[in-house]
């Protein structure tokens, strides 16, 4: 069940719940409207700060026992915002934090406490607290009873704002989008299938009536996709192209098509990948993920928009009718394509989806995937590697990151990398080598994008963490809904 997340106009004394969490910057001390509860805690609080005990850091986190005296609250969580130069990415941060603890306490309920003001505060607490509350355990069996702990399902954001009760309802609409992404990035490759991504996004049209496109092999192949189709000839799985419509906006009002890349699994083919960490090539996905959440989170929140959310899934595995090192096969567009590395398979992909994209006569064209390791080379797991063709969309989708707390960087996109890409045999080939792996991959999509405006997000270092991040657990993050949605809400005011 989501976390319901409400706001209410409550000193931070007199709010009744198991757990109240007092957000503080650097070098907290007690301000003047929690003095009444530092009473009630004994002077616990001052005495904390004033012994610096708990500083405020970023991600910092210490645990109070409520007064015994004292019914409300039962026990209270600082947990520090640092001293940050963003502070609804730090809010945001804050209180997943905080609904993560709640969970590990067993926490029914908590009330939110940061002393700010204002909507996009409240937005971003909302949102941090639904990412800290998620959790992936549909396939674990449930412990005893006597040893499960309550779960979160309710949290209280203590605001006196005007605005604050609509800013509490957009960010349900962005956290449950993101929910989504998470839950299908996570899910296991044999149960998120093309077929599976199909119906989430039937289910999605059919909740939001939006119009729904879904291409299988034959008619992939009356298509004349022969890029995408080469990437599934060696899986028993049907691939899929799926086309979600949202028309909200002017009915003369041309749509920004967000496409992502989904490969349900990828094993890299005959090239195949080292087995040691496949298992985690499940996240191949995370971009058409992105798409799907990025839609129901758009059309949740209502925007005034035309949008086109495009995927194309598949699953790249080995086998005797698997694509071939050397093949050559011609694409959507019409241009011939080398495969040089059939673990260069994304990008096959993601051709022939640009290119059905043209159809939509979209104002922009912005694609998300988890496409090269290189790109986690140049850029960690901290940011996006951001590739584009306009300058003023290429601006958008930065801008969007950095409101999402999901950052870019820009990376070139110069001519001289196309030499790489040169085929002795075809138009083009589908891997320049190891020099510059993320600059030619995007080259080669560029190839497909050329009669719209149009950026790509390399999220192979952001879709997913092998590790514990704090703020979230080891696995799906999430990225790259964030950046869609405020780029298209962005563009909607």
């Amino acid at each position: 069940m989501p976390l319901r997340v409400s706001t209410r106009r409550s000193a931070a004394d007199s709010v009744d719940v198991p757990l109240l969490v007092l957000a503080l910057r650097r070098h907290p001390t007690v301000a003047p409207d929690l003095v009444a509860l530092d009473a009630k805690l004994g002077g616990a609080l001052g005495r904390t700060l004033d012994r610096r005990e708990f500083r405020g850091a970023r991600d910092e986190v210490l645990h109070l026992a409520g007064a015994a005296a004292i019914a409300n609250p039962q026990r209270v969580l600082l947990v520090g915002l640092g001293d940050p130069s963003d502070a609804a990415g730090a809010l945001r941060r804050a209180a997943s934090i905080a609904a993560r603890q709640a969970r590990k306490l067993g926490a029914a309920a908590l009330a939110w406490y940061d002393g700010s003001r204002g909507d996009v505060s409240v937005e971003a607490v909302t949102v941090g607290l639904l990412t800290g509350a998620w959790d992936y355990a549909d396939l674990k069996t449930p412990p005893p009873a006597d040893e499960r702990r309550p779960e979160l399902e309710s949290a209280v954001i203590l605001c006196d704002d005007e605005a604050a009760a609509q800013a509490v309802e957009r960010g349900p609409a962005i956290g449950e989008g993101m929910a989504l992404a998470r839950r299908l990035a996570m899910m296991p490759g044999n149960l998120c299938t093309p077929d599976y991504l199909a119906g989430v996004a039937r289910e999605i049209a059919a909740r939001h009536r939006m119009q729904i496109t879904v291409l299988g092999r034959p008619e992939l192949e009356q298509e004349k996709m022969g890029s995408f189709l080469c990437v599934a000839q060696g899986t028993p799985q049907d691939p899929k192209l799926i086309a979600l419509e949202y028309r909200r906006g002017r009915a003369d009002a041309k749509p920004i098509a967000l496409v992502g890349k989904g490969l349900c699994f990828d094993s890299g083919g005959i090239s195949i990948k080292p087995a040691q960490g496949m298992e985690a090539m499940k996240f191949d996905m995370c971009g058409a993920a992105g798409v799907l959440g990025a839609m129901d989170a758009i059309a949740r929140l209502g925007l005034p928009v035309n949008v086109v959310g495009l995927v194309g899934s598949t699953t790249n595995m080995p086998s005797g009718t698997a694509v071939n090192p050397g093949d050559v096969v011609r694409s959507h567009l019409g241009k011939s394509i080398e495969v040089i590395n059939t673990d260069a398979e994304g990008r096959l992909v993601l051709a022939d989806v640009l290119s059905y994209a043209r159809r939509f006569s979209p104002s922009a064209v912005v694609d998300a995937a988890t496409l090269t390791g290189a790109c986690v080379i140049a850029l960690g797991h901290t940011a996006s590697g951001v590739f584009g063709t306009d300058e003023e969309l290429v601006a958008d989708v930065l801008a969007a990151g950095m409101r999402a707390g999901e950052p870019g960087w820009r990376l070139p996109l110069y001519d001289d990398y196309k030499e790489l890409i040169k085929s002795d045999v075809a138009d083009i080939k589908n891997s320049g080598g190891r020099p510059a792996g993320a600059c030619t991959a995007e080259i080669f999509l560029k190839e497909f994008a050329e009669e719209f405006p149009w950026v790509h997000l390399d999220i192979a270092g952001t879709a997913y963490s092998e590790s514990d991040l704090t703020y979230i657990p080891k696995g799906p993050t999430g990225v790259p809904v964030g950046t869609f949605v405020e780029l298209v809400r962005g563009r909607a005011r």
